[in-house]
């Protein structure tokens, strides 16, 4: 029969054993705490980032992404009426106003030039599969608002390479203040050359766009403005040729790609096009080169080695830790 000083031992021991297992279920509920935090942190700066790739910011992509005007917006761009629509979408990075020609030409080209690092870059720019893309380009570039800004990004990946520009801020969450509908093929593609628009989502088109400079496949979910002609491509290649900052595959370029100016023709905002429907006027497949026979490709689940064009920041996961594609 135990002594009363082994009862109390054996006592002393159960009371160790309960604060030793209470310790241990204390320590693991402190981790899950932890461990909730931590996720409960990174699904809001996502979420910051989503905001960023959603409002022009932005977004995608090409990731891509992203972002419409201002990362703070809280309003969701609504779907343009006939037969184009601007609606306010956060603050403008510079002070700039939408377009006020809300039936603009829907046929015919446009030549534009951007100067690149004091380059001159022409572009042909498509009235007809894009008729307010591009009038918001034009009117963004006849109000200076491209003027001393920096192209963000550059991709160079198997399947994504481009140069996005379009953002006063440089930092790939700033646009124009409003937002439009997205104009695309069903059976669009983006061949070297082509200029088009981030976004990040359906009708979050901004003042962000990409031109495509290598092998790029993306879902055709991005308004294609036009295509670079002459030997505007040899200005993108020589910046594209010297990489991305700290050999990443995804963010600034190492090259300065400042776009001095953009210039339009006189009267390039003037004159009305025939709409005859309330939904988007462009449903036809892009045309002038930019919609070569590739065969059909599903991109939506493809890995391109990089972010579509979005008008959302990227982040180099490489050196720091991404394209709509604003």
């Amino acid at each position: 029969m135990p002594t009363n000083q082994q009862r109390r031992d054996a006592a002393r021991r159960k009371l160790a054993r309960q604060l030793q297992r209470r310790e241990e279920q204390d320590r693991a509920r402190r981790q899950r705490l932890v461990i909730v935090g931590v996720i409960a942190a990174v699904l809001v700066i996502s979420g910051g980032v989503w905001l960023f790739a959603t409002r022009e910011s932005s977004n995608n992509t090409a990731s891509d992404a992203t972002s419409s005007t201002d990362a703070s917006a809280s309003t969701a761009p609504t779907t343009p009426t006939t037969p184009c629509s601007y609606p306010t979408s956060g603050t403008a990075a510079k002070e700039v106003s939408p377009p006020t020609n809300l039936e603009p030409l829907n046929s015919g080209t446009v030549d534009s030039t951007i100067v690149l690092n004091g380059q001159d870059v022409p572009v042909s720019l498509n009235r007809a599969i894009a008729p307010c893309g591009v009038n918001s380009f034009l009117s963004l570039a006849s109000q200076g608002f491209y003027d001393n800004t920096t192209c963000h990004r550059l991709t160079a990946s198997e399947q994504l390479n481009i140069l996005q520009c379009g953002d006063p801020t440089g930092k790939g969450n700033g646009g124009p203040g409003y937002s439009f509908a997205t104009e695309v093929a069903t059976d669009a593609t983006y061949p070297v050359g082509t200029v088009a628009l981030a976004n990040a989502g359906a009708d979050t088109n901004g003042s962000q766009f990409f031109i495509v400079y290598g092998a790029t496949t993306l879902s055709p979910e991005y308004t294609i403005l036009g295509t670079v002609t002459g030997d505007g491509m040899s200005v993108v290649n020589g910046v594209a040729a010297q990489g991305v900052q700290k050999g990443a595959q995804d963010g600034p370029p190492v090259a300065t790609a400042t776009i001095g100016k953009v210039t339009v023709p006189d009267g390039a905002l003037e004159g009305t096009g025939t709409y005859t429907t309330a939904s988007s006027p462009a449903e036809q497949a892009p045309s002038d080169g930019l919609s070569p026979d590739t065969g059909s490709v599903d991109t939506g689940s493809v890995d391109t080695g990089a972010a579509p064009p979005t008008d959302a920041p990227t982040v180099d996961a490489t050196a720091e830790s991404t394209a709509g594609a604003g």
